[in-house]
């Protein structure tokens, strides 16, 4: 397998890929031959991503099995492009190479998948995959110098099995983050290893990392799972608001054109078709730079990089400047006679160019804010295209927008009093048991990950100028993790209708969730309430992690207690851990405490 030549190789974010296949609008040849080259040189790790995130029970040497056979394909088909089998799309030559490993579709129970044929077959592994990753074994982790030795030794299956744990644990994320994140590995170990303090190196340099998965992971998912639940118009009015908002010089027709490229086929990102995405993301960056001059004046440098260095370059460009000669507010869609005539031509258009004019003069609103005002307009014309005198109705269409911000901006202030007021700890206690009592069914696991995103977004943006829409952003990002990606994910009935109704307005109606009145807590398990001398060896972050899950834990044996009782027993906890540990047996004294808490 050749060297991973990927420094800033990335999925662009805000943008999506188009089909499989070669593009039929013109493209620059040297990045469709560069893309091209590019995939071959990496089929091995693109291999291990695929294979780990349709499979997530596979095991490291299953997968080097199929990497073995892909790599043997691909040398293959290099060597004769005209053979039948290199005609086949990669992702279907993968799936069938899965499906033909001896033992493995019964072994992890994907022989299902395995007697369909293109999309079926293709949605079947897609379905396959499990957000709550809870059933793998804890990521391993290996002493500094015992890494940095692995790392020396053979570099390649030490990078195979790091993109193999992480690609299985982040089943949703695209294959060219993975491969970003690899990279920076990569980078960071080469970098550590010739350090003094290689532990503290590893420790300060993967943080970033990790906040970059993470942050990728969120909004991919949040952007499928629209897409899954709500079909290509919501992707399309996301990406609107996007592009609007990033690169508000751009025209109207400019921006229908690029959106042809970037929201037509997305689905092949969202189902794990590594190839299609690496391959349509380099067209985006072509159509993007081809154009820069009308679309942004902050991406001259980013075009002037290789590919795929500037793909990364462009989305860490800023906002570009409003136009000085773009008026602060759009009359044709709340003054002029004639607007419900316009509607009617063509109401898709017409929406999507409400929407453009709006975002690109409103940089400092969110995107799901954005996208609330929109469903305000179109819902407000549904009502005055009937009435006796439209524009009249019509004309009061700011105060209904101004109206719909006042209600989002409210929410963000009390979240950001809350963070003032109470700190992070209590804050997420605060969302834990909030969490938990609106949605008991969801896992310890992704209920304590949930909680504790939420204290981050709020401690990332209630201190900025820009407060409203980061935390607006952010807060819905999170609100998508509890969602899904899948469109068949059930929780309850209030949460489903959440999740469900409206993408847009999914902020405001989880504000007025209440505890789940259908839920009906499991008997508990005899040792969910038992504790033992592991509590006394955990570090800090560890006990935290324990405490929490103790909350969670309790809120779902014990819902129709009080946030306060809930918050008192947590303290009666934690004393008894304190004193435990201090105790000479910690063992007998977790034994005869614990059942004055009260819990079991």
């Amino acid at each position: 397998m050749k060297q991973l030549k990927l420094t800033g190789f990335v999925i662009f974010l805000f943008f999506v890929p188009e089909s499989l296949t070669l593009p039929t609008q013109p493209q620059d040849v040297d990045d469709v031959s560069i893309t091209q080259k590019f995939i071959e040189e990496n089929v091995g790790y693109i291999t291990i991503i695929a294979f780990a995130q349709y499979i997530q029970e596979v095991s490291f040497e299953e997968v080097e099995v199929l990497v073995k056979a892909m790599t043997e394909y691909r040398d293959k088909c290099l060597g004769g492009m005209t053979l039948p089998m290199c005609s086949k799309l990669a992702n279907d030559v993968l799936l069938e190479n899965i499906c033909a490993l001896e033992g493995l579709p019964q072994k992890h129970n994907f022989l299902h998948c395995c007697g369909k044929v293109d999309l079926e077959r293709k949605l079947c592994f897609f379905h396959n995959k499990k957000a709550d990753v809870g059933f793998l074994p804890p990521l391993p982790t290996l002493d500094p110098e015992e890494k940095c030795q692995t790392y020396k030794n053979n570099r390649e299956s030490f990078l195979n099995n790091y993109i193999y744990e992480v690609s299985r644990r982040n089943p949703f994320v695209f294959a060219p983050t993975l491969l970003t994140v690899a990279a920076r590995f990569e980078e960071m170990t080469k970098t550590c290893c010739e350090e003094q303090d290689k532990a503290n190196c590893f420790r300060t340099k993967a943080e970033p990392v990790i906040q970059y998965l993470k942050a990728s992971s969120s909004f991919q998912k949040n952007v499928c799972g629209a897409l899954m639940k709500f079909g290509l118009q919501v992707l399309e009015s996301i990406n609107i608001a996007i592009l609007s908002q990033k690169f508000p010089k751009i025209e109207f027709k400019e921006l229908t054109s690029l959106l042809k490229d970037v929201s037509s086929k997305y689905d092949g990102c969202c189902e794990g078709d590594a190839v299609q995405c690496i391959r349509d993301r380099s067209k985006v960056m072509s159509h993007i730079c081809s154009k820069q001059d009308s679309i942004s004046s902050k991406i001259k440098e980013c075009c002037e990089k290789k590919m795929p260095e500037r793909g990364e370059c462009i989305i860490s460009s800023n906002k570009d400047d409003r136009p000085k000669d773009l008026a602060l507010r759009e009359v044709k869609f709340t003054e002029r006679e004639n607007v419900c005539e316009e509607r009617d031509a063509n109401q898709t258009i017409f929406m999507a160019e409400f929407l453009y004019e709006h975002s690109r003069r409103h940089p400092e609103l969110s995107i799901p804010e954005l996208l609330r005002i929109a469903g305000v307009y179109e819902d407000l014309l549904k009502e005055c295209c009937h009435a006796e005198n439209p524009p009249d109705c019509y004309r009061h269409a700011e105060y209904k927008f101004n109206e719909t911000t006042e209600k989002s901006l409210k929410i963000v202030q009390r979240e950001c009093e809350h963070f003032q007021n109470l700190g992070k700890d209590d804050l997420k206690y605060y969302y834990l048991i909030k969490l938990t009592k609106i949605a008991p069914q969801v896992s310890t696991e992704e209920l304590t990950f949930l909680g504790k995103e939420m204290v981050t977004a709020l401690a990332t943006c209630c201190t900025l100028s820009e407060e409203f829409a980061c935390v607006d952003n952010l807060m819905d990002l999170v609100l998508g993790e509890l969602c899904g990606i899948n469109e068949n994910r059930d929780i309850n009935p209030d949460v489903d209708h959440c999740c469900k109704t409206n993408f847009a307005f999914r902020r405001p109606c989880f504000e007025g969730l209440e505890a789940d009145k259908t839920y009906v807590p499991p008997s508990t398990p005899q040792d969910l309430f038992t504790f033992h001398t592991d509590l006394c060896q955990a570090h800090n972050e560890e006990l935290q992690k324990k405490k929490d899950r103790f909350l969670v834990n309790l809120v779902k044996q014990r819902p129709e207690l009080t946030d306060e009782a809930l918050k008192s027993l947590l303290t009666d906890f934690t004393d008894v851990v304190v004193k435990c540990c201090k105790a000479e047996g910690p063992e007998a004294c977790f034994n005869e405490e614990t059942p004055k808490l009260g819990v079991r």
